[in-house]
């Protein structure tokens, strides 16, 4: 899951990048209006997580210029105005949902969750390769039903190479699917995860062939 973080107090941002960073979710933090807008207008994210008060302006005056935007990315709004008639005011404005400050940063993991599981409701739980299974809901990879320990990003590459089977998935997107706006991204990073990742399945025998497409990007397939 990728989303964006408009959040202007530095020490709540932080905070809650790196709790949804443990959760294998990616996150661009924007600290105001004008940049959340124009970083909504190019990216493609699962969710936005959308302070109220910015230094310039309400968080909530955002969203509809997004859906005229055909933006249609869920909206969590969160604010230390959380009396009734607040929620009230923010779901008319066309969050999705409505969090209060001070919250538990495992509450707003479990809402993103069930945010994104609604525009996926007919994609299928699994998926099945050579001997490798992909439990999309658990994020868990596992070779005759033995957990295949990889890390974050090893697996969020899996993840992404996995929904499509057989497919060349673009260099981009993958980095997309793996790195936020403001990792440091070495010029063969992607490269080494696929590696390592391509060795560990080998040294498995999963049955799992991960095929570099030259200018293009990567393909997964069952081996030959």
């Amino acid at each position: 899951m990728r989303i964006l973080l408009i959040e202007d107090e530095p020490e709540m941002a932080s905070v809650l990048k790196t709790a949804l960073e443990r959760q294998d979710v990616v996150v661009d933090h924007a600290s105001n209006l004008a940049d959340g807008e124009a970083m909504a207008r190019i990216g493609s994210y699962d969710a936005i997580v959308l302070d109220r008060r910015l230094p310039d302006g309400e968080g909530l005056t955002l969203i509809p210029r997004l859906r005229a935007l055909h933006v249609e990315a869920p909206v969590i709004a969160l604010t230390a105005m959380s009396g009734l008639q607040d929620r009230v005011s923010g779901l008319d404005a066309g969050a999705d949902d409505y969090m209060g400050k001070p919250f538990a940063t495992e509450e707003l993991v479990a809402r993103l969750r069930a945010l994104h599981r609604r525009p996926y409701t007919l994609r299928a739980d699994q998926a099945v390769v050579g001997r490798l299974t992909y439990d999309f809901r658990h994020r868990e990879a596992l070779i005759d039903d033995q957990t295949l320990d990889l890390p974050r990003r090893e697996r969020l590459v899996l993840e992404t190479l996995i929904r499509r089977p057989g497919r060349t998935i673009m260099r981009s997107a993958l980095e997309e699917a793996v790195y936020a706006l403001d990792d440091e991204i070495g010029s063969n990073a992607l490269d080494a995860h696929i590696s390592r990742l391509r060795r560990k399945l080998d040294d498995l025998a999963a049955g799992i062939e991960i095929r570099a497409i030259r200018n293009l990007g990567y393909l997964l397939r069952a081996a030959s």
